[in-house]
């Protein structure tokens, strides 16, 4: 069952059935009470006038039957005034209501010797009458008198404002009912309706829904707590959330160190396996190159082996770097020094192609906690990779400051990097370059270097069409940690 009708069976019903009770009680006891005010004041008024009437009645008296009675009328409403033989038969009388008595019952009030009073209606009046014999000092019964009290007072209309008060009491209730439900409506059931559908929208799994706190003062502590429990909730689920995504970014730099070390182990053992021969393949081929009989084109080839030979000789000492423990030494460096050593670099790969790099830096500057060598090869590699690109253009490098950490973003306007290949262009080895044009280890490289200051590094489709990386560092070691 509802509340509003629960409080309504519970409360207000048995209220007004009290209510009602009482006032029907009141409603009747008023009545009573008027009626017999009303019957008493006439059977005064009709003792004392049956008192100087037993004087004119008797045979001897010289008192006028005209005067007693005309001093009867000098009472408060009263409209009717009698005398009757011993007969019932009609000696003298004013006003109204002679024939409201029949001859038998005035002469029944002979006999009983006793006065008699009744409400009586006659040509369309009420009455209320009373009836009392007349003696004479000896006793003797000469007549009866008979005086009439029309009812034209409150207690004509006691049934009337009876029926008045119920109704009046009905409407009143009607309407104490009606405030209750509209009131209850509007205070109560309606507030409590909009948090009903708050947790409902909660439940179904909307969290950013938050109550109205509006309406009485309980209901607003109400919608208070609940938005304190939803927003207490939300903080726990976002901290949920920074914690997962801290373990899966943690997972995978766990998998990609465990790569790293087992490549750092192959490294190592391919190093030593082959450096020897291949130190020999470079000796041999140096000497073949000194010799005066060889002519130009097979010196040549003997210079592209040794080529082959150092780089082949690049590679392992990239992949020995890669695998090995890093301990790196920090120390504060200014983030606009840090940027303009890494454009000197490669300024001179960057002007025979007409490429614009843009720099923008927040002012002031901030510093990092890091190694600048290490950061500067970072920088170093992404520009690079860049403007080896195909038909890039521009190269843009920009800086936000936010809180204990700094996020660098290097964009150009190339091709770009096909998103299916953004989750692996830190492996070991992978490259979009054509074969013979890359290692594929310059981005593992930078991986490993951000990750060894602590921070993070993606890829990501920039707004200037190519291919963008978006790096964070924390600024202090503290942040770091």
């Amino acid at each position: 069952m509802r509340l509003r009708n629960l409080i309504i069976l519970t409360v207000i019903v048995p209220l007004f059935v009290i209510l009602v009770v009482f006032s029907l009680v009141a409603i009747k006891s008023l009545e009573d009470n008027v009626r017999s005010k009303l019957q008493t004041e006439v059977e005064i008024i009709t003792r004392t006038l049956s008192s100087s009437l037993s004087y004119a009645v008797t045979p001897d008296s010289n008192t006028p039957l005209e005067e007693a009675l005309q001093s009867a009328f000098s009472f408060h409403r009263i409209y009717g005034a009698y005398v009757f033989d011993t007969q019932g038969r009609d000696i003298y009388g004013l006003g109204l209501g002679k024939d409201i008595f029949s001859r038998e019952e005035i002469q029944q009030v002979i006999e009983r010797d006793d006065l008699y009073s009744n409400y009586r209606q006659h040509e369309g009046w009420n009455y209320y009458s009373a009836l009392t014999p007349l003696r004479s000092q000896d006793g003797t019964v000469y007549g009866v008198l008979q005086v009439n009290r029309l009812n034209t007072g409150i207690e004509t209309y006691t049934g009337f404002i009876s029926i008045v008060a119920v109704l009046v009491f009905v409407i009143g209730a009607a309407g104490i009912v009606f405030s209750i439900w509209w009131g209850f409506r509007r205070h109560i059931e309606r507030p409590l309706n909009r948090l009903v559908h708050v947790m409902q929208l909660v439940k179904e799994g909307d969290r950013s829904q938050r109550a109205t706190e509006d309406g009485p003062i309980e209901y607003r502590h109400l919608a208070s707590g609940l938005n304190g429990m939803l927003d207490a909730m939300a903080e726990k689920d976002q901290e949920i959330e920074n914690r997962q995504r801290r373990e899966i970014e943690l997972e995978k730099r766990l998998r990609k160190s465990k790569k790293l070390a087992e490549l750092g182990v192959l490294a190592a053992g391919v190093a030593h396996e082959i450096g020897a021969p291949l130190t020999v393949i470079n000796g041999q081929a140096q000497r073949l190159a000194r010799r005066d009989v060889i002519g130009d084109d097979e010196r040549a080839r003997l210079g592209r082996i040794r080529g082959e030979v150092e780089r082949i000789v690049e590679i392992v000492r990239q992949l020995m770097e890669l695998g090995r423990q890093h301990n790196v030494e920090k120390d504060e460096q200014g983030l606009d020094q840090l940027v303009i050593s890494a454009k000197d670099l490669v300024e001179d790969e960057l002007e025979p192609r007409n490429i614009r790099l843009d720099i923008e830096l927040p002012s002031p500057t901030p510093n990092l906690h890091a190694n600048g060598q290490q950061i500067v090869q970072v920088l170093t590699n992404l520009l690079r990779n860049a403007a080896q690109a195909p038909e890039v253009t521009r190269i843009r490098v920009r800086a936000q400051q936010q809180e204990h950490e700094l996020t660098l973003w290097v964009e150009d306007d190339g091709p770009g990097i096909p998103t299916a290949h953004h989750h692996k262009v830190f492996d070991p080895f992978f490259t979009t370059k054509p074969v013979g044009q890359g290692s594929g280890l310059g981005l593992s490289m930078v991986h490993r270097i951000i990750n060894d200051h602590g921070g993070t590094i993606g890829v990501f489709n920039s707004a200037l069409g190519g291919a963008g990386f978006e790096i964070t560092l924390p600024i202090s070691e503290t942040a770091s940690a």
